[in-house]
């Protein structure tokens, strides 16, 4: 094959591809949920090791939390008179030893064989004169080396060491080497956007060789998901204008004009070009979906009054609604208020124009004033 390898084409293949995957841990891997590669290298570590941090066992200190890199030297188990399982571990570096202890936890006796590197996080204390630590966060790291060691999750159900998992990222990682992974971004927006290219996302997710390039590839990561999920809403967006039809409304018009002079400011370039594309939208015999986002105070409102204008200047009526009430009668408020003195067209009117109807809907409004605005405004 030839070409860039596709987040489909990894999808496609089956972990048992890989070295030291066969039909035993092929199914240990399904019940943690990776089934192909595209879902492994997706399986992002829940946490870095940063091996320049950690402590020796020599310098731990008595009541002080702190992280050290460990082998495990011996295990036990016993069970105690009221049945609770305790597991003691010793574990040591070149510089000292100590013991963990784990209440109610035997699988920790299956999980930490002789001769593991373990990393283990907790706050030693003095037990009969020996150093220990009750029930620390053990993460198991294996012989890998490295500055910065990734730590995946894990599951007491399912058997999957990290360093298993890291060595089968690496080697699908290697595999993909030759061919590169596909970017569907850009060259140039990637620059732009000063992201990292997707190859080197996920080498640096999985194996970091600095905090910085860590950090980089989250953000590329982060990126890649929420273009994934606007590209779905953009699919849906379009399917849905395809498939229904809605009100071709006149835009523009003498109501938005007296509308836009009448405000005490100047509309800014942001609000300029939004209004344009709304009308644009409006124009349109599709119906709008829009989000429109701004800061508070950046003039949303004054886009949100101009498009219910378009829609009013056509005979219709355009409504604001608000999730609580007292947003509703602020927004109730500054409405009327940049409406004020706004004429519409009124058949029924001597000067042929009346003042434009703002009204308020809450559910503290009577059933009989409901009824009534309703009837009005119908």
């Amino acid at each position: 094959m030839t070409g860039k390898i596709t987040l489909s084409d990894l999808a496609d293949i089956d972990v048992e591809v890989l070295k030291g995957v066969g039909e035993k841990r092929k199914e240990s891997l399904a019940e943690y949920g990776i089934t192909n590669v595209l879902e492994l290298l997706m399986n992002y570590p829940r946490k870095w090791v940063d091996r320049t941090n950690e402590a020796r066992v020599s310098d731990l200190v008595v009541g002080q939390e702190a992280l050290v890199i460990v082998e495990v030297r011996k295990v036990s188990k016993f069970t105690t008179k009221n049945r609770r399982t305790v597991v003691t571990i010793q574990v040591g570096d070149d510089s000292g030893r100590l013991t963990a202890v784990f209440f109610n936890q035997p699988w920790r006796e299956r999980q930490l064989k002789v001769g593991t590197q373990i990393s283990m996080f907790g706050k030693p204390d003095l037990f009969r004169g020996v150093l220990q630590m009750s029930n620390p966060l053990i993460d198991l790291i294996g012989d890998r080396t490295g500055r910065i060691v990734p730590i995946y999750p894990q599951s007491e159900k399912v058997q999957v060491s990290t360093w298993e998992l890291a060595t089968w990222v690496e080697s699908a990682l290697e595999r993909c080497r030759e061919r590169g992974i596909s970017d569907p971004v850009p060259a140039d927006l990637i620059n732009k956007l000063e992201l990292v290219d997707r190859t080197a996302a996920l080498w640096a997710i999985h194996f970091p060789e600095t905090i910085v390039a860590k950090q980089n590839a989250r953000r590329r990561l982060a990126f890649d998901e929420l273009l994934r999920v606007q590209v779905v809403l953009v699919g849906r967006k379009r399917a849905f204008e395809l498939d229904n039809t809605g009100i071709r409304h006149l835009v523009n018009g003498k109501l938005q004009q007296r509308f836009v002079a009448a405000i005490p400011f100047a509309l800014t370039g942001a609000q300029q070009r939004v209004i344009a594309e709304v009308d644009k939208d409006l124009a349109s015999p599709h119906p709008m979906h829009r989000l429109l986002q701004g800061d508070v105070g950046s003039g949303k409102t004054v886009v949100a009054v101009s498009a219910m204008l378009a829609a009013v200047q056509g005979g219709h009526q355009g409504a604001l609604m608000a999730p609580t009430e007292v947003l509703a009668e602020q927004h109730f408020n500054g409405v009327r208020k940049l409406l004020e003195g706004l004429l519409v067209p009124d058949a029924n009117n001597l000067f042929g124009d009346r003042q434009l109807r703002v009204e308020l809907l809450t559910s503290r409004v009577t059933s009989e004033r409901r009824r009534e605005l309703l009837r009005d405004l119908a």
